[in-house]
């Protein structure tokens, strides 16, 4: 088995291009998470349960759904298809997705049942209980046709991802109809399995099995590894895959083709909820096959993308940002606080989405004195997130002239990264920072009281974004320039 190096600049390349912005069509079972959370701070008196007083409710695509909100996540386009029940939580479930820009155009309403959704009811962290509406009695032919020419009519696409959680979607023929369609259009089709038998899926370009579903599909124990790769191997064989990928959760995952077996660590992280990661595992290799990654580099990009999720409470897709992250968190030797704009956009997109409020001020930041540490605690008081733009040495010396900078711009960033009030630093090789407020849309706007709010470079671009520009004191006597004219005497 082959520990193959991967190339995180290839990886983040590809996160970079959004994997060229390919379509993948998702086809399976739509389900709608909420989660419900309160305090218990007593028992039942009727029975031995405890009370919850509900304090906030939260709703997440789940399943099929969050397949495609990963694809999303990472960049591509996406349509989804399933089938959803004619109530509430259809609108509530397809608003979700639609909002993160999933076509929704083949989710198919039928009558006769709900929309699958799972209420999962917690206590602080403490997992209280779970309510799943379904109902799983034979859906009607006619419906199941009206499902197959709605994927049919989407096709071809860059690739299909059947994501089967054995809801009634994916059944044997359905899975081999979708299958010998995707093929007539040359369209690759990646398989997260259920159930004991993978034969429904003869003819997928891969399927994704964690460990206990190919030990129920194979008869293996889950802790033969020997066992469990020769019976992979058999899947391959037998079903005409291209490959398989064996997602084995702390031992990480491992890929077997016809002639190769590859191995990825896991990348070690504290586990606060394993739901979703198979799902964000297929879409992170669709989105590394897409993007020409080679079965190493796609195999760790999953590996720090299941990373990621599986650290977060619920069903979390991945985004960009959050796998930039993690590949630079992987480079011991820079600074993880230090950005290129492309990278920061990313991350503000993140934490945009995440409601916080991102503030930003800029300046040369040639010798950090105690009037600059002021300015990034006093900046940092106004929001969430703060960004600190830097002027790079060309900028430096078109502004203060060539005996300037007294340092370079790798060691003003890295100074600057290091306080604590800093989130993130980016370098702008402009005279003023317009530019970089203007992509930013910060909320807040930093600037010294030295100023006035209309000579504020961005200032009014951002108030007219509904932002708000604020001048903060200066600390007395303290100055870049002061301290220069000390030194030289």
């Amino acid at each position: 088995m082959d520990d193959t190096r991967p190339n995180n600049e290839k990886i983040a390349a590809a996160v970079r291009g959004s994997f060229g912005h390919k379509r993948v069509l998702v086809v399976g079972d739509l389900m709608l998470d909420r989660y419900m959370s309160g305090r218990v701070e007593r028992i039942s008196p009727e029975a031995p349960v405890p009370i919850l007083n509900p304090q906030s409710e939260e709703i997440r695509a789940g399943g099929a759904g969050n397949v495609a909100l990963n694809l999303r996540g990472l960049g591509l386009e996406v349509a989804i298809a399933g089938f959803t029940g004619e109530d509430e939580n259809r609108k509530r479930l397809l608003t979700v997705l639609a909002d993160r820009g999933v076509d929704t155009s083949a989710a198919v309403s039928l009558s006769d049942r709900p929309t699958v959704t799972k209420t999962r009811i917690t206590a602080g962290h403490q997992h209280v209980l779970r309510v799943d509406s379904e109902d799983l009695k034979d859906i009607d032919a006619g419906d199941r046709e009206r499902l197959f020419q709605a994927v049919v009519a989407m096709l071809p696409a860059d690739a299909v991802i059947l994501s089967d959680y054995a809801k009634g979607v994916l059944s044997a023929d359905m899975c081999q109809r979708l299958i010998a369609a995707a093929r007539e259009s040359a369209t690759p089709v990646l398989v997260d399995p259920k159930g004991m038998d993978f034969s429904k899926y003869a003819g997928a370009t891969t399927v994704t099995p964690n460990l206990l579903e190919l030990s129920r599909a194979s008869g293996m124990a889950t802790t033969n590894d020997a066992g469990l790769l020769q019976a992979a191997r058999g899947f391959v064989e037998s079903l005409g895959l291209r490959f398989l990928v064996l997602t084995r959760g702390p031992g990480g995952i491992t890929l077997v083709g016809r002639d190769t077996t590859i191995h990825s660590p896991a990348k070690v992280r504290e586990v606060f909820d394993v739901s979703g990661a198979g799902d964000t595992v297929i879409a992170s290799i669709v989105a590394g096959m897409l993007g020409g990654l080679d079965f190493a580099d796609m195999l760790h990009m999953a590996n720090l993308a299941a990373g990621y999720v599986v650290g977060c409470a619920g069903t979390v897709a991945i985004e960009k940002a959050a796998l930039m992250w993690a590949l630079r968190s992987e480079d011991h030797t820079a600074p993880t606080t230090v950005y290129e704009l492309d990278e920061l956009l990313l991350l503000v997109e993140h934490w945009r989405n995440q409601g916080l409020r991102i503030v930003f001020t800029n300046g040369c930041f040639d010798i950090i004195h105690a009037g600059h540490v002021a300015l990034f605690h006093a900046a940092a008081r106004e929001g969430d997130r703060l960004i600190v733009g830097i002027n790079t040495d060309h900028s430096v010396r078109g502004l203060k002239g060539e005996k300037r900078p007294i340092n370079s711009e790798q060691d003003r960033t890295l100074v600057v990264s290091a306080m604590a009030a800093v989130d993130a630093v980016v370098l702008f090789d402009e005279p003023t920072p317009l530019k970089l407020i203007e992509a930013l849309r910060p909320d807040v706007l930093i600037k010294g009281a030295d100023y006035s709010k209309d000579q504020v470079v961005g200032g009014a671009e951002v108030e007219a974004c509904g932002g708000d520009v604020v001048l903060v004191p200066l600390v007395e006597d303290k100055s870049t320039s002061a301290l220069v004219s000390k030194i030289s005497g």
